[in-house]
């Protein structure tokens, strides 16, 4: 069973923005530096860098020392995490609609 998530407003906030879900998303299929980030998408390896922070923060990418190159890595951990809780959520918010559809088909 994966680890409910508490901070899903801070995680949604940071995944709210443009630029770091394709940074995400981009992540999601290599482990990348921020210079490699930033040849790929239309903004600046310093802009490139304060996002990179705001997915660490929230724990959705980490710091992989190669070398002499710090790459970042997607943590698949956290996504699933994060899909498990939208997922009980979801079906928390089905069964309540059933019950609700439920009443109204009886009241008929």
């Amino acid at each position: 069973m994966s680890r409910r998530i508490h901070d899903m407003p801070a995680v949604f906030a940071v995944l709210a923005d443009e630029t770091r879900w394709e940074i995400l998303t981009t992540l999601g299929d290599e482990d990348l530096s921020a210079s490699a980030l930033a040849a790929r998408l239309p903004v600046s390896r310093q802009a490139i860098a304060k996002h990179l922070t705001a997915l660490a923060g929230c724990g959705l990418v980490e710091a992989v020392p190669v070398g002499r190159e710090i790459r970042y890595r997607a943590l698949g951990s956290r996504l699933s995490a994060l899909g498990a809780e939208l997922d009980r959520l979801g079906r928390i918010w089905d069964r309540r609609l059933a019950a609700i559809k439920g009443i109204a088909e009886r009241s008929q």
